[in-house]
């Protein structure tokens, strides 16, 4: 695996693959890579060759009291995953190699942005898009992998694709989890022993709710109510939102219909922790996905 850190160097071996025929895949990660970015890897080398990893913890999706200066960051340990994934490359870039002096463009996904968590976080999906568009004019990559847990970022980018032509295909893999359900996460490594058996709440939550929606609940606001009151049992617990929304629009939704989202975020501590349930109507009848 060949670790690439500037711009330049990550175009010219981009421009390369693809005058060779190849097909290029890009799985954008901030590193502190679990087996949800392992599986995105997996995914990606089914489909491309080459595949770029890239890390970048991208300092303008954070705002002023968020972690970014305590974000997990072990790029020793990453670098190893990556080789004994056999990926191709490794682009790692700098905060100054992506946002010279001067830099002053941004992109914004009008309405998708200011919901759920473009309204608890103001401005973290502007510097999303942003650093996922200059990722994928560098990479030049034919796919692009995300995880589902991200629902609306990869909502966002799978818009922001659309209305600019980009020649990126967005790809969403499932959840990855631990044993007991706890969707995998970067920040989990905050989590002390008790706040990590609390963290299962939120896979609880959307469990119960989906119980509901396999005996016939079609109601959102019952369905709501359902989540908030295992969220609302746990002490260390505290629910930022709990909302069933329509998959497109993020729009809540009074009554199941087409594709919706169960959508969570909830601190555990000091820990934000984000999930969903993708609910998805098929032949009269509603499937869930954990």
């Amino acid at each position: 695996m060949e670790t690439i850190y500037t711009l330049e160097w990550m175009k010219q071996v981009a421009r390369q693959a693809r005058a060779d025929g190849r097909v290029v895949g890009l799985v954008p990660t901030m590193g502190a890579l679990h087996e949800g970015h392992r599986s995105l890897v997996r995914a990606a080398q089914q489909q491309c060759s080459p595949v770029i990893a890239s890390i970048f913890v991208n300092p303008t999706q954070f705002g002023p009291n968020e972690d970014l200066h305590k974000y997990p960051q072990q790029m020793d340990a990453d670098r190893a995953a990556l080789e004994e994934l056999r990926v191709d490359y490794l682009f790692a870039p700098t905060a100054k190699e992506m946002y010279p002096d001067g830099f002053r463009t941004y992109v914004t996904v009008e309405g998708l942005s200011t919901r759920l968590e473009g309204r608890s976080r103001p401005g973290h999906f502007r510097g999303v898009a942003t650093v996922v568009l200059k990722l994928f004019e560098i990479v030049q990559a034919q796919y692009a992998f995300f995880g589902r847990k991200d629902a609306q970022q990869a909502r966002i980018i799978r818009q922001m694709a659309a209305d600019l032509n980009l020649d990126t295909q967005v790809v969403v893999c499932p959840t990855a989890r631990e044993a007991d359900g706890l969707a995998m996460s970067s920040r989990n490594a905050y989590l002390g022993p008790e706040e990590r058996r609390v963290a299962t709440v939120l896979y609880r939550a959307l469990d119960e709710a989906r119980k509901e929606i396999t005996t016939g609940e079609r109601d959102g606001a019952r369905l709501v109510a359902v989540m908030r009151g295992v969220l609302d049992a746990e002490t260390l617990a505290a629910v930022d939102y709990a909302d069933i929304v329509d998959g497109d629009t993020f729009e809540p939704v009074t009554r199941l219909r087409r594709a919706c989202l169960a959508v969570l975020a909830v601190f555990v501590g000091q820990t934000r922790l984000i999930d969903n349930m993708l609910i998805e109507e098929q032949d009269g009848a509603f499937l869930v996905a954990l």
